[in-house]
């Protein structure tokens, strides 16, 4: 039987980057691979973990509870640093890939699926496979203009990405911006699409057109999501005289200074709504999507909203202008005030053609988007594993 560790270096419990591997784990389970999970921390009262459990995943910490001194945890989750970078802030631990590694020789496993935040945050534990010979294959969920691996880091982390047996990637600008980064192309390098949560079909559009609501989904997190452009986009007297009101829809640390901030400004066509599971029915309330992102990979909540049959306005981050045309299927400005502004501003002038734009972008995202990348993923994954 082929052996299969998924490694997750997602801080949060279930994020966006874990839909990937977590849809695909069925379809390599029915082509008779047995599956383990390994993330840094990982909380098995999650639904997503106790589905897992219930298929007969196993599900494996680095630092099991208690591992990791309490101040330092508490420094990084304020500081919202990824526990993989744990090593580093931790000193009596250092560089320490002592529990990582005792689970590779445990387990044994035929090929590790690393899946990352990002496109080198995991490239140390794909390393240690190099390092011990086991055949790797490593994911990036976004890649950041303003992030670069270090200097004492480029070297290992290169040729943890060479000898992948894959180097996967959800946008073209992903892939390119890493191998800028390293100075490097990579013949092993690979884009992919993440799995859509929505049926496929176009959600019935508003009737109410006397006034607009717009859904900015995503975390909350302005150094990646950037919703503070949009409070103080807000705050300018025609934003203030138009019928729109902008949803933050989500969790997340910057929550707070979000709010802070619509208060100091008196921006009140904001509102936060928190978590929404079921984004299908929520389509049914909204007109179009809005994301100012600073980075991005390729955000799922984009190509969801262009399936439900909705507009997008967006920034120019990550992948997101692979999908989308303007003025056709979205509306795209840079992730600054006066720029996104402007983005607005020329979707509000065609505020009477969203419908229509919104069966645009449906229609691309049908011809251009895989309906089952995870099936295609975990086709790719079968096909390293017999090479």
């Amino acid at each position: 039987m082929q052996k299969i560790l998924i490694v997750s270096t997602c801080s949060e419990d279930w994020g966006g980057s874990e839909e990937l591997w977590g849809r695909s784990i069925p379809p390599l389970q029915d082509a008779g691979c047995k599956i383990a999970v390994v993330k840094y921390h990982l909380n098995k009262n999650h639904p997503e973990f106790v589905k897992l459990a219930q298929r007969g995943v196993d599900l494996l910490e680095i630092f099991p509870h208690g591992s990791i001194p309490a101040r330092i945890k508490k420094k990084l989750v304020r500081s919202g640093i990824k526990l993989g970078k744990a090593f580093k802030l931790i000193p009596e631990k250092g560089e320490d890939f002592s529990p990582f590694i005792k689970i590779l020789k445990q387990q044994n496993p035929t090929l590790v699926i690393i899946s990352q935040g990002i496109n080198f945050d995991g490239l140390k534990l794909a390393y240690q496979c190099l390092l011990l010979n086991i055949p790797y294959a490593v994911i990036a969920q976004k890649a950041v203009d303003f992030y670069w691996p270090t200097k004492e880091d480029r070297g290992p982390m290169l040729e943890a990405l060479l000898h992948a047996k894959k180097s996967f990637f959800v946008s073209h600008h992903n892939l390119r911006l890493t191998e800028e980064q390293f100075g490097q192309r990579l013949p092993n390098g690979q884009v992919i699409f993440n799995p859509v949560k929505l049926s496929g079909q176009l959600v019935p559009y508003p009737k109410t057109k006397d006034s607009f609501k717009l859904a900015c989904l995503g975390r909350l997190f302005i150094l990646d999501k950037g919703q503070d452009i949009l409070v103080r986009i807000l705050a300018e007297q025609k934003w203030r005289d138009r019928p729109v009101m902008i949803s933050f829809i989500g969790k997340g640390m910057d929550e707070n200074g979000l709010r802070d901030m619509a208060a100091l400004l008196n921006v009140t066509q904001v509102e936060f709504k928190g978590q929404i599971d079921d984004v299908e029915n929520m389509w049914k309330d909204y007109h179009a999507l809005i994301l100012p992102s600073r980075s991005e990979g390729l955000p799922l909540s984009m190509v969801e909203a262009m399936s439900a049959g909705r507009p997008v306005i967006i920034s120019n981050a990550g992948g997101n202008t692979e999908l989308v045309e303007e003025g056709k299927t979205g509306f795209i400005g840079y992730p600054n005030e006066e720029s996104f502004g402007q983005a607005m501003e020329n979707a509000w002038n065609k505020r009477e053609e969203w419908e229509q734009i919104g069966k645009n972008a449906a229609a691309y995202v049908a011809q251009h988007v895989p309906k089952s990348p995870e099936k295609d993923f975990a086709a790719l994954i079968l096909e390293l594993l017999l090479a």
